[in-house]
């Protein structure tokens, strides 16, 4: 695609189409049409855009385009001063530009499937459009005398009405994942493998099968996402491994391993080196660097320093019902398994907390937390509770057993 800036006019076709939202605003595979389009232009070279849109789409429509994109959105009413601004600006070299006025789909690789409709791109004069804005030729007036249209075999196509994108789902998929592909990001199963526009994967990462990458996620080099994994509205730095499991906005530093079967919900932040493991649940918690929940635990509303260890079947009791309860744990802290931690509480660095405790009062540092009941055993009292006919099931040795214990008293 030739030049950097794009010029788009969302139009009004909800009386045409039945639908609430302008067919540039419906949803394909969870995103926007018009956020794949300004993606895949943005993977070819363009890097500015000029909006005209309704007031009441606008922050949907600008929601659209990508972060590090320069995007000037106006309303329908006078667009024509600010996009005289806006073509001015433009780098020399830019003499042409990229006019949208309908729905469009811009795939660069893809053949044009049977029926293919005439596209509403074209490429226009930037002096020429410039000197028609300064002439108040009708912009619409212009692009047909003047444009060039953008057809099949520039990678522009027109998707027909909202029952027609269902047809073009997996022609937009294999687009993007193709130039996930072609930025060395290896993807084991592409028809299994689901990623919407606007996500960011680095280089030399695995995507195995089943993984869905969603919203504004960006993950890192050399990672290792699936199988069967999730990640909405996250940040995975590099070197991570996200297995079976499911992130919705959090963020992993580097080296970070999550799962199998774990569940990491907004607000928990995982730093260099620490692991959340199998049937691990996390919320609102952040871990210090190389601290380890291996399995079987969950942590809400916490904060554990750097090295520690949270043994299996850890939890915090974070809610009473009314409020939610912060919970504290220290440096280099270890935690014993079936650990409950009552909140408001915190574990001092270096404690330990034996395992089975319930722990309703403060920890100090290097210190040993014990709370639970001293172990009984009374003797044959399962034999004297049993039923009759259970009673025939008695070890055949029980007597001599009982005799011992006798001696052993005399």
């Amino acid at each position: 695609m030739d030049g950097r800036s794009v010029v788009l006019i969302l139009q009004d076709d909800t009386g045409r189409t039945g639908r609430t939202l302008p067919l540039m605003l419906q949803p394909v595979l969870g995103a926007p049409l018009l956020k794949w389009l300004s993606e895949a232009l943005a993977r070819a070279g363009a890097s500015r855009f000029f909006l005209v849109c309704a007031p009441a789409w606008a922050a949907a429509a600008g929601a659209c385009f990508p972060q590090e994109a320069a995007l000037t959105v106006v309303s329908e009413e006078n667009p024509s001063d600010r996009l005289h601004v806006f073509l001015s600006t433009a780098e020399d070299a830019e003499t042409d530009v990229l006019t949208v006025t309908g729905p469009v789909l811009y795939l660069p690789a893809c053949a044009a499937p049977e029926g293919a409709q005439v596209s509403a791109a074209c490429m226009v004069s930037r002096c020429e459009l410039m000197q028609a804005l300064d002439e108040n030729v009708p912009i619409g007036q212009f692009l047909r005398r003047a444009g060039t249209p953008c057809a099949g075999e520039d990678g522009f196509f027109a998707p027909g009405g909202p029952e027609d994108l269902a047809a073009w789902q997996p022609l937009l998929l294999e687009d993007l994942l193709r130039s996930l592909a072609d930025a060395g990001v290896e993807i084991w199963d592409s028809r299994s493998t689901w990623v919407q526009p606007g996500v960011r994967v680095g280089k030399g990462t695995v995507l195995l099968p089943g993984t869905i990458l969603e919203g504004n996620t960006a993950v890192g080099e050399d990672c290792v996402i699936g199988p069967h994994s999730r990640i909405t509205d996250s940040t995975v730095g590099c070197g991570c491994t996200v297995e079976s499991s499911k992130l919705n906005n959090v963020r992993l530093a580097d080296r970070v391993s999550v799962g199998p079967f774990a569940n990491l919900r907004p607000g928990a932040v995982l730093d260099n080196g620490t692991k959340a493991g199998a049937f691990v649940e996390l919320k609102n918690t952040a871990l210090g660097p190389g601290t380890q929940v291996p399995h079987l635990s969950y942590l809400g509303d916490a904060s554990v320093g750097g090295g520690a260890n949270v043994g299996c079947g850890t939890v915090t009791a974070n809610f009473d019902r009314a409020a939610k309860h912060p919970t504290v744990i220290g440096e280099g802290a270890f935690l014993g398994c079936g650990t409950t931690l009552v909140a408001p509480v915190t574990v001092g660095s270096g404690a330990y907390v034996a395992a089975g405790t319930v722990v309703t009062e403060d920890v100090p540092a290097q210190a040993l937390g014990i709370g639970r009941a001293r172990q009984q055993n009374r003797r044959d009292w399962a034999l004297k509770h049993k039923k009759p006919e259970e009673q025939l099931l008695r070890p055949l040795d029980s007597g001599r057993h009982n005799q011992r214990e006798q001696e052993k008293e005399l």
